[in-house]
């Protein structure tokens, strides 16, 4: 997941002198009028020097506090003045894997747009980027989205923020506490664009979301929620789908290993109570639990995720234990999803727009090091690489079998050992992300045929992340490096300035989603030299993202083929193919 190491690393930071000459620009001009007030932003410089305007803080919804706090988003209040709009607004509290808290403020829902016209006929392509972070982490601060490469192609961009751990993915089953309060946020964020952005140059009528990771993740929940009918109509999804284990939260299954381990069948409410027992609250009522859970200061709450979770859980799949969840319907409430994703997809049940979707070639580069800490167990307990969902549906003998066959199909005849970090890795990418996305791919595409796969594979100094974590001897592009290709930021903008063989890759990239976000056509124009044709689940076709763009088929032939049976075998679909 996209994690916000960045903050205590040592990175460098733009000259004093350059913020103060950007910033004294004069911002009579920098003032928009939208439903709640008005704004007054600030005019910043593009690399070529051309104007661009940078609207930071809005509030797009109240704060979600006191009473407020885990429920869904009520609409912003107006004020009264010129609100300054120069700076971000707090980010949401949350801890990083690393388990350092970052305390943050509740009040943090906020957006904010970079744009390069305030006409409100202008009509600009509308961009909204969710961020990554597992449902854990994250901002849609320039820190890591900056606006500069994209504004380059005359679109506008959106970045958000959401609630994040158990502020914005509580579930109590009831209909003030449903789950999903983080996507519900960024469906106020979607809400308040619509009604807005035609003050900032926008077209309302013309909005693609994209996000990586957990974004990537959202993007697909809302193709699949009744409650953004009409708020999109393209999408970007990069990284990331709802069908991941570590996407949405079912309920575990106990097993005999299982209960050997201690663990107990644990669904999105039982976790609630947990934290109250964290807490010191030991109840088994709703509304008493409700009403202590906020009552306590905020930053007692921040870190909940690895406190509360499963013995199975610290062994299987990923670290992230408060998510979307399928919400139980209530009279007079409005649900974000209310049917299995799966269920949904399959049955044609979403928004048939125009999509982008695809993945980085060794995403599990990033956690390689961290897998290869529990090797000995993992050779010892093979069953615990089986994803959960297959878990929860095969016998304790099946359960054995499967990660016996996981392990002999990556690593045969032997043991896996600290040396593997690329089987590692290709187990850690083809689980958490590679299959999902296929999967997804496989029955989106029987109902929409503007669908395009592309997978990156650019390895240069640009791939900041891999860079960050110490791994560029291993090859390809890791888990969120094409970021830096779409946004500029303290990590990469000395790079991008310096080398100019370099920034052909990211006019590359930022071309091909912008052209995308105009006409829902990725490559329509022969100016990058390749045509990008739909994704079809019989040749699967992709981009490849490279030194140069081309068009293939049927990349990691033989290791989908290797999930696409071993899913046939536990009862699940994964490829509609395999149906044929």
């Amino acid at each position: 997941m996209v994690i916000k190491l960045f903050r205590n690393l040592s990175v460098k930071i733009r000259s004093d002198s350059l913020l103060i000459s950007m910033q004294s620009r004069s911002m009579a001009d920098a003032i928009v009028t939208v439903k709640e007030g008005r704004l007054r932003g600030a005019v910043k410089n593009l690399y070529n020097s051309s104007d661009y305007y940078s609207f930071k803080g809005i509030p797009y919804a109240q704060p979600p506090v006191g009473k407020l706090r885990f429920k869904a988003p009520h609409p912003p209040q107006p004020w009264q003045g010129i609100l300054d709009a120069t700076k971000h607004g707090p980010v949401c509290p949350q801890a990083a894997p690393t388990k350092e808290i970052l305390e943050g403020d509740e009040n943090c829902l906020f957006l904010n747009i970079y744009t390069r016209s305030l006409k409100s006929d202008s009509k600009i392509p509308v961009m909204i980027y969710i961020h990554g972070g597992g449902f854990l982490s994250g901002s849609g601060d320039d820190e890591l989205y900056g606006p500069k490469f994209l504004l380059n192609h005359k679109v506008i961009l959106v970045t958000i923020n959401y609630r994040l751990e158990v502020f914005g993915f509580l579930c109590l089953d009831t209909p003030e506490v449903p789950g999903n309060a983080g996507l519900k946020d960024q469906i106020a964020a979607f809400k308040w664009v619509r009604n807005n952005i035609s003050q900032f140059g926008g077209d309302p009528e013309n909005v693609t979301i994209f996000g990586e990771s957990a974004g990537g993740a959202s993007v697909t929940f809302n193709m699949l929620s009744s409650m953004s009918k009409g708020l999109f109509n393209k999408a970007i999804s990069q990284s990331g789908v709802c069908l991941h284990d570590w996407a949405y939260h079912t309920p575990n299954r106990a097993s005999k290993l299982q209960q050997l381990l201690n663990k107990q069948k644990v669904d999105a409410k039982t976790r609630a109570f947990r934290i109250g027992k964290v807490l010191g609250k030991e109840t088994n009522d709703t509304e008493e639990l409700l009403e202590f859970l906020q009552s306590v200061p905020s930053k007692e709450l921040i870190g909940m995720n690895y406190k509360v979770a499963s013995e199975d859980e610290k062994r299987r799949g990923l670290p992230i234990r408060f998510g979307p969840v399928v919400e139980k319907k209530f009279d007079n409430t409005e649900a974000f999803l209310t049917e299995n994703p799966l269920d949904l997809l399959i049955s044609g049940k979403f928004q048939p727009v125009p999509l982008i979707i695809g993945y980085n070639s060794r995403e599990g580069i990033l956690l390689s090091y961290s897998e290869l800490k529990k090797i000995d167990f993992t050779n010892k307990f093979p069953s615990f690489l089986v994803p959960a969902e297959i878990a929860r549906k095969v016998s304790e003998e099946k359960l054995k079998e499967f990660g016996e066959r996981i392990k002999a199909f990556y690593c045969p005849n032997r043991d896996m050992n600290s040396n593997d970090v690329n089987i590692i890795s290709d187990i850690v990418t083809d689980i958490y992300f590679i299959h999902g996305i296929y999967r997804f791919s496989n029955f989106y595409s029987k109902f929409v045929k503007e669908i395009y796969m592309y997978r990156f594979n650019l390895d240069t100094e640009l791939n900041c992340f891999k860079s960050l974590i110490g791994l560029t001897e291993y090859k390809g592009a890791c888990h969120a490096d094409e970021l830096f290709y779409l946004f500029n930021n303290n990590m990469n903008e000395d790079i991008y300035e310096k080398k100019d063989n370099l920034r052909q890759y990211v006019h590359m990239m930022t071309k091909t989603w912008t052209d995308f976000a105009k006409t829902g056509i990725p490559t329509p124009d022969s100016i990058l030299g390749v045509k990008w044709t739909p994704y079809t689940s019989r040749n699967k076709e992709y981009l490849s993202i490279d030194n140069e763009l081309a068009m293939d088929k049927g990349a990691e032939k033989e290791r989908l083929e290797f999930w696409t049976k071993l899913y046939s075998d536990a009862g699940l679909p994964s490829d509609i193919i395999s149906k044929l």
